[in-house]
Order: C-alpha cells, then structure tokens, then sequence
C-alpha cells in the first residue's frame, strides 16, 4: 500500500479536522506570546513578576527561599517530562500493537477502519507528545541555569556586578517558562487529538474546547485580573 491509498482512506473532514487542529496550536502560541499590548496574556505577566523576583533576590538574605522555588520549578517540569516520557512508551506500544485501541475505537464510532488509520492517529498524539517532552526537558535544563546564575549574584547590593546579573537570571528564568508554556500546550493539544479516534468531527470539538480553554485562562481569567491589580498606594 502506498502513501496516496494510505491517505485516501481519510475523508476530506478528516484533513480539515486535522488543519483546524493545527492552526488552533499556531495560532494560540502566536497570540499568547504576541498579544495586543493593551490585552497582555498572563504568561506575559508574569515575566514582569519574573524580573521583579530577581531584584528583591539581590537584597534577600539568605536566598534560601529563591532557591526553594526554582528547586520547586525544576521538579515541575521534571514530573511533566517524566508523565510525557511514559505515555509516548504507551503510544509507542499502541502503534506496534494497535488491535485492542481498533476494538474499543469501533465499538464507540461503530465503523471499521484498517489498522493504518488508527496508527496515523496514534503518531499525532505521540508527535505533540514528543514536542512536549524536548521543551519539558529544555525547560528544566534552563531552570538549572537559572540556578546557577542566581548562586552567582553577589551577596553585596552594592557590587556593580549584582543587579546585571540578577537581570540575566531573570532573562534565563523567562525563557524556561516560555519552554515550559509551550510544553503545557502541546500536551493539552495531545488530549485533544486523541478525540481523532472517535472521528472528525470529535476532533473538531476536542480542539474547539481546548483553544477556548487556552484563551480563557491567558485572557480572561480571574487570576490575570489579580495580575493586573496594582497593590494600594502604587496608583499613579
């Protein structure tokens, strides 16, 4: 069988299932990391909170608590690499075996399709999957960075060298959580593509509701509100 028979035994709605899907994971990073300036998402938020924390940290003594909380950071995205790692072994072992996936997908969609079509489906799961495991994993080395350009903040304010410092590790901090958000994304869009096995259509509203969810959170949420609060007595 070739890759033309291979694809013709999805429908039209299936590919443009598949490119809605697609286009909802573009378009959501694009808009969240380049918003409209008046409508910042909460990512983007919370870089300013980011950069804020290295300044205290400069005047923080000891440093024991910013040490705990990039620890606590690492141990996120180290528990998410791991979760990732073993459901791409699953997904892995689903493709080499796909009978009992066919078995419970027919009954539920009440077709029959050969065991190409459900192998498609399983690689674009395990795709988005392994997009997030390698940003899970450069995440957690970028934290350790962090780490370690904190430790190499000065512990006198008055240094030249303590603030330009502590600005860098702010920088390193941002760009881990932006790998880290990225991650999280692709792994909501991983759950929403495996909707794709009960068809299009469950696809197109797998996605739907993941975008909308997405959005509400970034945009609309009750914590970007309380980002956005300024603490009294700061009002210009």
């Amino acid at each position: 069988m070739t890759w033309i028979d291979r694809l013709a035994l999805f429908s039209y709605f299936d590919a443009a299932a598949l490119i809605f899907l697609l286009g909802a994971w573009i378009w959501i990073s694009w808009r969240i990391e380049t918003p409209h300036p008046d409508k910042p998402s909460v990512s983007l938020l919370m870089n300013k909170y980011r950069s804020d924390w290295m300044v205290q940290m400069v005047t923080r003594q000891p440093r024991m608590f910013d040490a705990q909380v990039v620890n606590l950071m690492r141990q996120g995205t180290a528990f998410f690499a791991s979760a990732t790692m073993l459901a791409i072994g699953g997904g892995l072992a689903l493709v080499g075996n796909p009978a009992p996936l066919q078995g419970i997908a027919s009954d539920l969609t009440l077709s029959i399709a050969p065991e190409i079509v459900w192998e498609i489906k399983l690689i674009l799961i395990i795709t988005f999957l392994a997009s997030a495991f390698l940003k899970f994993v450069w995440s957690h080395r970028l934290f350790g960075y962090c780490a370690i350009m904190m430790a190499a903040v000065p512990n006198e304010p008055e240094d030249p060298m303590a603030y330009p410092r502590a600005e860098q590790a702010a920088e390193v901090s941002i760009t881990a959580a932006r790998s880290f958000n990225k991650a999280m994304r692709a792994t909501y869009f991983s759950l929403a593509s495996t909707a794709w096995l009960l068809g299009a259509l469950p696809l197109m509203i797998a996605t739907a509701a993941t975008l909308a969810m997405l959005y509400r959170r970034e945009f609309t949420s009750q914590s970007r509100e309380i980002l956005l609060q300024s603490p009294p007595g700061t009002q210009t």
